[in-house]
């Protein structure tokens, strides 16, 4: 097996500066090229364990997602780990399947490991279960907030984004206004029934409780919550769908309904920047800014690692309505 000697004889270039961008140091660049091609020749394998315990940094990050299928937490860790990898850092994923005890487990999973800090995106942990996994280890959560836990937190303005979605469709003369939001147990689905109820106070127009539909942020009740709407007495003349997953739900149940988005039934999504602009026409969609919120989530860990001592910060990007 290669050492970090041979690396040096290899290269010929001091231990000190080879084992400088081993721990995720900035070497020339030159150097760095030559210390990559001799990693490469000499197939030599980091220890990160042994590195951990010698260092007390594993230059690792583990990140918990509550799914791994989800496009939209695949383009937030995508900019974040690209970032992270620019300062030496990896990235380690791994999901709770939307599972409460799993959650738990996977935290600890990451703890017990050795990880320098974890991006975490929560569901239903609680805040003195989450201190009691976590103690010392610097924890950035993105997406969602939890209640009474201080820590760093980048999250989007969701319930800005829904009210001017909603203020869009009212210009339009829309009044029955279906919603299709996430579990009421999520900071952002939260959000965004406020959002919906505050814009039809604004504009005096009562809120009718059957056009809100409270799904799992999938694609499953998307597509059956959509469905719901429509086989109502009076069914909306538009829907808002408040996430990824549930806008390809609800566009296949139109489709399949023989629905035509948005000439039948008006219709704005979520994120879901691909599908909205292949079907023909395209749809308005809600889009939250997610490589920003991957850079600076990154940006946050890097800056506890190096030592930060600035008050936990809760960072609320703009959303933005597109393609009305």
């Amino acid at each position: 097996m290669s050492t970090i000697k041979d690396i040096a004889r290899e290269t010929g270039l001091s231990l000190a500066t080879i084992s400088k961008y081993l721990n995720g140091g900035h070497v020339l660049d030159q150097n760095r090229e030559r210390i990559e091609a001799a990693i490469t020749k000499l197939d030599y394998k980091v220890n990160y364990f042994a590195r951990g315990l010698k260092t007390n940094r594993s230059m690792t990050v583990g990140v918990l997602l509550p799914t791994i299928s989800s496009p939209f937490f695949g383009r937030v860790v995508a900019a974040m780990d690209a970032r992270l990898r620019q300062c030496g850092y990896h990235s380690i994923v791994c999901s709770y399947d939307f599972d409460p005890q799993l959650e738990r487990e996977q935290l600890r999973l990451l703890v017990n490991i050795n990880v320098d800090a974890i991006v975490f995106v929560p569901q239903q942990i609680e805040a003195e279960t989450l201190t009691s996994i976590v103690q010392n280890v610097p924890v950035v959560l993105v997406d969602r907030a939890i209640p009474d836990y201080r820590c760093d937190a980048v999250v989007a303005d969701s319930l800005n984004a829904i009210y001017s979605a909603m203020e869009a469709l009212f210009r339009k003369q829309h009044s029955r206004i279906g919603l299709i939001v996430g579990p009421q147990d999520i900071s952002t689905a939260r959000e965004r029934l406020i959002g919906y109820r505050r814009v039809h106070e604004d504009y005096h127009i009562p809120v009718d409780e059957e056009l809100i539909q409270v799904g799992n942020y999938d694609l499953e009740s998307g597509y059956r919550l959509f469905n719901a709407l429509m086989d109502l007495e009076q069914p909306p003349s538009a829907v808002c769908v408040t996430n990824y997953d549930m806008t390809v739900g609800a566009i296949t149940a139109a489709h399949e309904r023989g629905i035509a988005l948005p000439e039948q039934v008006d219709f704005i999504g979520f994120d879901n920047i691909d599908l909205c602009q292949v079907v023909t026409p395209p749809l308005p969609f809600v889009e939250q800014p997610m490589e920003e919120m991957g850079r600076e989530a990154a940006r946050i860990v890097l800056q506890r690692l190096d030592g930060g001592k600035e008050p936990p910060q809760l960072l609320r990007l703009k959303s933005k309505l597109s393609h009305v």
